[in-house]
Protein backbone atom coordinates (compact mmCIF):
# COMPACT_ATOMS: atom_id res chain seq x y z
CA UNK A 1 0.00 0.00 0.00
CA UNK A 2 3.14 2.62 1.03
CA UNK A 3 4.90 2.12 -1.98
CA UNK A 4 1.68 2.24 -3.92
CA UNK A 5 1.11 6.06 -2.46
CA UNK A 6 4.52 6.81 -2.92
CA UNK A 7 4.53 5.54 -6.67
CA UNK A 8 1.43 7.80 -7.08
CA UNK A 9 3.12 11.00 -5.60
CA UNK A 10 6.09 10.76 -7.69
CA UNK A 11 3.93 10.54 -10.76
CA UNK A 12 2.18 13.73 -9.92
CA UNK A 13 5.08 15.00 -9.51
CA UNK A 14 6.47 14.63 -12.38
CA UNK A 15 3.67 15.36 -14.42
CA UNK A 16 3.64 19.15 -12.52
CA UNK A 17 7.64 19.63 -13.95
CA UNK A 18 6.53 18.58 -17.40
CA UNK A 19 3.36 20.65 -17.29
CA UNK A 20 5.47 23.68 -16.32
CA UNK A 21 8.22 23.07 -18.29
CA UNK A 22 5.53 23.23 -21.19
CA UNK A 23 4.24 26.43 -20.12
CA UNK A 24 7.41 28.46 -20.01
CA UNK A 25 8.23 27.04 -23.19
CA UNK A 26 4.81 28.12 -24.70
CA UNK A 27 5.87 31.47 -23.02
CA UNK A 28 8.92 31.93 -24.60
CA UNK A 29 7.71 31.24 -27.85
CA UNK A 30 4.99 33.32 -27.77
CA UNK A 31 7.47 36.56 -26.42
CA UNK A 32 10.00 35.97 -29.19
CA UNK A 33 6.73 36.15 -31.71
CA UNK A 34 6.01 39.77 -30.34
CA UNK A 35 9.75 40.62 -29.84
CA UNK A 36 10.01 39.97 -34.32
CA UNK A 37 6.65 41.69 -35.04
CA UNK A 38 7.82 44.79 -33.24
CA UNK A 39 11.11 44.99 -35.07
CA UNK A 40 8.95 44.46 -38.28
CA UNK A 41 6.73 46.65 -37.18
CA UNK A 42 10.24 48.89 -36.44
CA UNK A 43 11.84 48.93 -39.90
CA UNK A 44 8.98 49.73 -41.39
CA UNK A 45 8.32 53.04 -39.35
CA UNK A 46 12.02 53.80 -40.18
CA UNK A 47 11.74 52.92 -43.58
CA UNK A 48 8.70 55.64 -43.65
CA UNK A 49 10.32 58.12 -41.34
CA UNK A 50 13.65 57.72 -44.08
CA UNK A 51 12.02 58.29 -47.06
CA UNK A 52 10.58 61.90 -45.72
CA UNK A 53 13.00 62.97 -43.64
CA UNK A 54 15.46 66.14 -45.51
CA UNK A 55 18.05 63.40 -46.26
CA UNK A 56 16.49 62.64 -49.11
CA UNK A 57 18.27 63.20 -52.96
CA UNK A 58 15.85 65.87 -54.33
CA UNK A 59 16.64 68.20 -51.02
CA UNK A 60 20.51 67.25 -50.74
CA UNK A 61 20.64 68.21 -54.67
CA UNK A 62 18.38 71.20 -54.16
CA UNK A 63 21.29 72.53 -51.46
CA UNK A 64 24.39 71.95 -52.96
CA UNK A 65 23.02 73.50 -55.39
CA UNK A 66 22.35 76.44 -53.45
CA UNK A 67 25.32 77.24 -51.26
CA UNK A 68 27.55 77.54 -55.05
CA UNK A 69 25.48 80.59 -56.00
CA UNK A 70 25.18 82.12 -52.91
CA UNK A 71 29.54 82.04 -52.06
CA UNK A 72 29.93 83.06 -55.70
CA UNK A 73 27.60 86.05 -55.05
CA UNK A 74 29.39 87.22 -51.92
CA UNK A 75 32.93 86.42 -54.24
CA UNK A 76 31.87 88.41 -56.84
CA UNK A 77 30.56 91.68 -54.86
CA UNK A 78 33.25 92.28 -52.78
CA UNK A 79 36.04 93.08 -55.77
CA UNK A 80 33.09 95.20 -57.21
CA UNK A 81 33.31 97.77 -54.16
CA UNK A 82 36.56 97.81 -54.13
CA UNK A 83 37.51 98.99 -57.67
CA UNK A 84 34.75 101.43 -57.30
CA UNK A 85 36.86 102.97 -54.39
CA UNK A 86 40.07 102.66 -55.88
CA UNK A 87 39.12 104.38 -59.32
CA UNK A 88 37.25 106.79 -57.32
CA UNK A 89 39.89 108.10 -54.88
CA UNK A 90 42.75 108.32 -57.52
CA UNK A 91 42.60 111.86 -60.23
CA UNK A 92 43.52 110.95 -63.54
CA UNK A 93 43.53 114.72 -65.14
CA UNK A 94 44.09 118.22 -63.46
CA UNK A 95 40.30 118.18 -64.44
CA UNK A 96 39.35 115.66 -61.54
CA UNK A 97 40.34 117.34 -58.84
CA UNK A 98 38.06 120.29 -59.55
CA UNK A 99 34.56 117.89 -60.14
CA UNK A 100 32.23 120.70 -58.92
CA UNK A 101 33.91 123.77 -61.43
CA UNK A 102 34.79 121.12 -64.60
CA UNK A 103 32.03 118.32 -63.91
CA UNK A 104 32.25 116.85 -67.55
CA UNK A 105 35.96 116.88 -67.48
CA UNK A 106 38.14 117.94 -70.51
CA UNK A 107 37.10 118.08 -73.69
CA UNK A 108 35.75 116.77 -75.83
CA UNK A 109 32.89 115.93 -73.39
CA UNK A 110 33.67 119.38 -71.39
CA UNK A 111 34.42 122.70 -72.71
CA UNK A 112 37.36 124.05 -72.95
CA UNK A 113 36.72 127.75 -71.40
CA UNK A 114 36.49 127.57 -67.63
CA UNK A 115 34.31 129.70 -65.32
CA UNK A 116 38.18 131.48 -63.58
CA UNK A 117 36.10 132.94 -60.44
CA UNK A 118 34.26 129.55 -59.54
CA UNK A 119 37.79 127.18 -60.54
CA UNK A 120 39.28 129.82 -57.65
CA UNK A 121 36.78 129.28 -55.05
CA UNK A 122 37.05 125.78 -55.50
CA UNK A 123 40.80 125.96 -55.29
CA UNK A 124 40.36 127.70 -52.12
CA UNK A 125 38.32 124.81 -50.75
CA UNK A 126 41.00 122.47 -51.64
CA UNK A 127 43.92 123.81 -50.35
CA UNK A 128 42.01 124.59 -46.89
CA UNK A 129 41.69 120.40 -46.78
CA UNK A 130 44.90 119.75 -47.78
CA UNK A 131 47.61 122.30 -46.69
CA UNK A 132 50.04 120.41 -44.94
CA UNK A 133 49.68 122.42 -42.16
CA UNK A 134 46.25 120.59 -41.55
CA UNK A 135 47.55 117.17 -40.98
CA UNK A 136 50.22 116.13 -38.12
CA UNK A 137 53.73 115.23 -39.17
CA UNK A 138 54.61 112.02 -40.52
CA UNK A 139 53.37 110.11 -43.52
CA UNK A 140 49.96 112.11 -43.57
CA UNK A 141 52.29 115.45 -43.58
CA UNK A 142 53.46 113.85 -46.64
CA UNK A 143 50.36 113.29 -48.70
CA UNK A 144 49.45 116.37 -47.95
CA UNK A 145 52.32 117.83 -49.37
CA UNK A 146 52.00 116.06 -52.36
CA UNK A 147 48.37 116.51 -52.75
CA UNK A 148 48.38 120.48 -52.33
CA UNK A 149 51.81 120.68 -54.84
CA UNK A 150 49.11 118.91 -57.61
CA UNK A 151 46.08 121.10 -56.83
CA UNK A 152 48.64 123.85 -57.48
CA UNK A 153 50.30 123.07 -60.20
CA UNK A 154 46.42 121.90 -61.91
CA UNK A 155 45.13 125.22 -60.68
CA UNK A 156 47.92 127.30 -62.47
CA UNK A 157 47.53 125.37 -65.32
CA UNK A 158 43.74 125.30 -65.84
CA UNK A 159 43.59 129.32 -65.21
CA UNK A 160 45.81 129.80 -67.87
CA UNK A 161 44.23 129.23 -71.45
CA UNK A 162 47.42 128.82 -72.89
CA UNK A 163 48.86 126.79 -70.28
CA UNK A 164 45.55 124.62 -70.74
CA UNK A 165 45.67 124.34 -74.26
CA UNK A 166 49.21 123.18 -73.90
CA UNK A 167 48.11 120.72 -71.30
CA UNK A 168 45.41 119.51 -73.27
CA UNK A 169 47.24 118.93 -76.55
CA UNK A 170 50.34 116.66 -74.25
CA UNK A 171 47.30 114.66 -73.13
CA UNK A 172 47.32 113.99 -76.67
CA UNK A 173 50.94 113.80 -77.56
CA UNK A 174 51.64 116.81 -78.56
CA UNK A 175 54.55 119.37 -76.91
CA UNK A 176 53.36 122.78 -77.91
CA UNK A 177 55.34 124.34 -75.02
CA UNK A 178 58.78 123.04 -75.58
CA UNK A 179 58.51 122.84 -79.34
CA UNK A 180 60.34 125.81 -81.18
CA UNK A 181 59.08 125.10 -84.84
CA UNK A 182 55.92 126.01 -83.85
CA UNK A 183 55.87 129.59 -85.00
CA UNK A 184 52.78 131.66 -86.29
CA UNK A 185 53.45 132.69 -90.50
CA UNK A 186 51.25 135.41 -89.82
CA UNK A 187 52.14 139.07 -91.23
CA UNK A 188 48.84 140.49 -89.28
CA UNK A 189 49.10 138.75 -86.47
CA UNK A 190 53.22 139.89 -85.83
CA UNK A 191 51.78 143.32 -86.40
CA UNK A 192 49.21 143.44 -83.75
CA UNK A 193 51.55 142.61 -81.51
CA UNK A 194 53.99 145.14 -82.59
CA UNK A 195 51.42 147.60 -81.70
CA UNK A 196 50.49 146.39 -78.61
CA UNK A 197 53.95 146.77 -77.42
CA UNK A 198 54.17 150.24 -78.58
CA UNK A 199 51.26 151.46 -76.77
CA UNK A 200 52.20 149.88 -73.52
CA UNK A 201 55.52 151.12 -73.86
CA UNK A 202 53.61 154.40 -74.17
CA UNK A 203 51.38 154.28 -71.64
CA UNK A 204 51.37 156.83 -68.70
CA UNK A 205 49.14 155.80 -66.27
CA UNK A 206 47.01 152.53 -66.33
CA UNK A 207 44.07 154.33 -67.29
CA UNK A 208 45.76 154.21 -70.89
CA UNK A 209 46.40 150.43 -70.63
CA UNK A 210 41.83 149.70 -70.58
CA UNK A 211 41.54 149.68 -74.66
CA UNK A 212 44.66 147.84 -75.01
CA UNK A 213 43.37 145.38 -71.87
CA UNK A 214 39.69 144.98 -73.53
CA UNK A 215 40.91 144.13 -77.31
CA UNK A 216 43.44 141.91 -75.55
CA UNK A 217 40.51 140.42 -73.47
CA UNK A 218 38.47 139.59 -76.76
CA UNK A 219 41.62 137.85 -78.77
CA UNK A 220 41.37 135.35 -76.40
CA UNK A 221 38.08 134.77 -76.06
CA UNK A 222 37.92 134.15 -79.75
CA UNK A 223 40.98 132.25 -79.54
CA UNK A 224 39.70 129.93 -76.42
CA UNK A 225 36.46 129.73 -78.98
CA UNK A 226 38.39 128.39 -81.74
CA UNK A 227 40.14 125.77 -79.68
CA UNK A 228 36.81 125.00 -78.23
CA UNK A 229 35.63 123.70 -81.66
CA UNK A 230 39.52 122.16 -82.56
CA UNK A 231 39.40 119.59 -79.54
CA UNK A 232 35.64 118.98 -79.74
CA UNK A 233 36.43 118.06 -83.13
CA UNK A 234 39.70 116.52 -82.32
CA UNK A 235 41.33 118.57 -84.71
CA UNK A 236 44.69 118.52 -83.19
CA UNK A 237 46.82 120.39 -86.30
CA UNK A 238 44.08 123.56 -85.79
CA UNK A 239 44.35 122.82 -81.40
CA UNK A 240 47.80 123.13 -82.05
CA UNK A 241 48.20 126.30 -84.78
CA UNK A 242 45.36 128.08 -81.92
CA UNK A 243 47.68 126.93 -78.90
CA UNK A 244 50.64 129.29 -81.08
CA UNK A 245 48.32 132.12 -81.39
CA UNK A 246 47.04 132.04 -78.15
CA UNK A 247 50.83 132.31 -76.82
CA UNK A 248 51.00 135.95 -78.28
CA UNK A 249 48.14 137.68 -76.61
CA UNK A 250 48.87 135.64 -72.60
CA UNK A 251 52.44 137.27 -73.34
CA UNK A 252 50.57 140.86 -74.06
CA UNK A 253 47.56 140.74 -70.87
CA UNK A 254 51.08 139.66 -68.53
CA UNK A 255 52.51 142.44 -69.84
CA UNK A 256 49.73 144.47 -68.57
CA UNK A 257 49.36 142.90 -65.20
CA UNK A 258 52.93 143.77 -65.45
CA UNK A 259 53.05 147.23 -66.32
CA UNK A 260 54.94 149.97 -64.78
CA UNK A 261 55.92 153.58 -66.03
CA UNK A 262 59.22 153.74 -67.56
CA UNK A 263 59.11 149.72 -67.52
CA UNK A 264 60.63 147.90 -70.92
CA UNK A 265 57.88 145.13 -72.39
CA UNK A 266 58.94 142.56 -73.44
CA UNK A 267 56.66 140.05 -75.23
CA UNK A 268 58.15 136.47 -75.66
CA UNK A 269 56.71 134.29 -78.43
Amino acid sequence: MRSSAAAVLRGASCCRTRCSSSSSTTALAARLTVCSRHRSTSSVTLNRRAASTPSSPSFQRSVSQSLPRRRHAADTSEPAASTTTTSSTVPETHYDLFPSTLPDGPPPKGHFPVDARALRREFLRLQARAHPDMHPAGAAKTRAEALSARINEAYKTLANPLLRAQYLLSLRGVDVANDERLKVDEPDLLMVVLEAREEIEEADTEADLESIREENEERIAKGEEALERAFREDDVEAAKREAVRMRYWVNIRESLDNWEPGKPIVLEH
